[in-house]
């Protein structure tokens, strides 16, 4: 029984796990730019004390990772916002300040004019520190990710290019899904200025978890769930009727 035990106790950590991955999923299905969280764990045999393969197998730590597949872009037609196209990412700065990336597109400007996206981070320039805009009559974003905005009371036929997001790409870098929900290197450091990064403004990126497939899934974990507390249950059946068959013995 205490082997099965803990076979059974390790599956239901990596059950746990996918729950908690799997509700995430499902609460951000609405949530502009989100990238759906995966988690991978498998059976590892364990050694007979280095003497060959053991039958039992035990969950592995879970490696968590993230879908990144594109999702549909919604046309909204409003100026500030864009919609990443292809593997670009938006460099922002994270709460502890470093810089992340996320496709998140619905951009604003607060009241101080700090550039930021729909959960209040900053969006950074090129040149690597946030960006912001001085009083303006409007602004927009063109599909390479220049700034082009009217001052107040200027002539709106004249726009002023002020500043460049910066898009970056991850190719040949491994980045990681953070849970802020930003993207960062994984080694640390920054990622260089993609000249190639493109927007589609006016649009909106949806989120990319597929509810049917989420729901699917919790579904399973459920039923491996259940699957594992019966074999609990009979496990301690089994540990039981040993313990009264080696009470009669003694008698």
């Amino acid at each position: 029984m205490d082997q099965l035990i803990y076979t059974s106790l390790s599956a239901m950590r990596a059950l746990m796990q996918k729950q908690v991955v799997t509700a995430n999923n499902l609460a951000n299905v609405n949530t502009v730019g989100f990238r759906g969280d995966m988690t991978n764990s498998e059976a590892v045999y364990l050694t007979n004390g280095g003497d060959g393969v053991s039958a039992r197998a035990q969950a592995s730590d879970s490696k968590d990772s993230a879908d990144m597949g594109v999702a549909a872009n919604v046309t909204t037609g409003r100026d500030l916002d864009v919609a990443m196209n292809g593997d670009t990412l938006l460099a922002v700065q994270a709460t502890d300040g470093t810089e992340a990336y996320t496709r998140r597109g619905d951009l604003q400007v607060a009241d101080s004019g700090l550039l930021v996206t729909g959960d209040g981070l900053p969006v950074m320039g090129e040149g690597g520190s946030p960006i912001t805009l001085p009083p303006v009559d409007s602004i927009r974003v063109d599909n390479t990710g220049v700034l082009w905005i009217v001052p107040q009371g200027g002539d709106p036929t004249q726009p002023q290019q002020i500043e460049h997001l910066k898009l970056v790409s991850a190719k040949g870098s491994k980045i990681s899904k953070s849970d802020d929900g930003l993207f960062h290197v994984a080694q640390g450091g920054s990622l260089p200025s993609d000249p190639n990064g493109r927007l589609t403004s006016g649009a909106l990126e949806g989120s990319n978890v597929n509810v049917t497939k989420t729901l699917t899934d919790m579904i399973d974990a459920s039923r491996a769930w259940e699957t594992q507390v019966k074999m609990l249950a009979g496990a301690k059946e089994m540990d039981t009727s040993t313990a009264q068959l080696m009470d009669m013995s003694g008698q």
